[in-house]
């Protein structure tokens, strides 16, 4: 088993959990905040079909220059345009994994503002902590504000108590 099948072996389960919460995005709600703090609900999903996007850049680049001008991408505003972003973006993650070696892996990746280091780190660690467990943080985040709006969470590891 290579080192990228080890290391992210639950890769396929993570991703499948996420895109079930953004199948339940709840399209009259997307301005919904929590709290003051929070995001709004339609940029806190927008934001978990990025990390498929995230994981291509890992793998295909060295870096990543947030002092450089970003491409904007309008925001899906249904669960359907969520999902097909999330999933043409998840396409590219894994057909950068499926070429990706164990030696490329251990390369280091920066994230950067300008001259200022954000972080350097090898590539796997990146996917692994970056990627993957940043993902899981904010799909968590996304289960309060269903919970708060009355839409059922779906069971990310097993039943959850709208499923029983």
């Amino acid at each position: 088993m290579s080192l990228v099948q080890s290391a992210l072996a639950d890769l396929d389960h993570e991703m499948a959990q996420t895109r079930k919460m953004l199948e339940r995005v709840p399209e009259a709600h997307l301005d919904f905040t929590p709290h003051p703090k929070s995001w709004p609900l339609q940029k806190l999903a927008n934001h978990l079909t990025d990390f498929g996007l995230w994981g291509a850049v890992t793998i295909t680049t060295s870096e990543l220059d947030f002092a450089q001008p970003m491409p904007r991408v309008e925001a899906p505003t249904t669960a359907a345009g969520f999902v097909a972003q999330f999933d043409a973006r998840l396409a590219d993650f894994k057909a950068a994994l499926s070429t990706v070696t164990d030696e490329q892996l251990g390369e280091t990746w920066t994230l950067r503002m300008g001259a200022h280091v954000i972080m350097a780190e090898p590539k796997l660690s990146v996917l692994r902590t970056t990627v993957i467990s940043h993902m899981i943080h904010h799909r968590a985040q996304l289960t309060i504000y269903y919970r708060l709006l009355g839409v059922p969470v779906p069971g990310l590891y097993g039943p959850s108590a709208d499923e029983q």
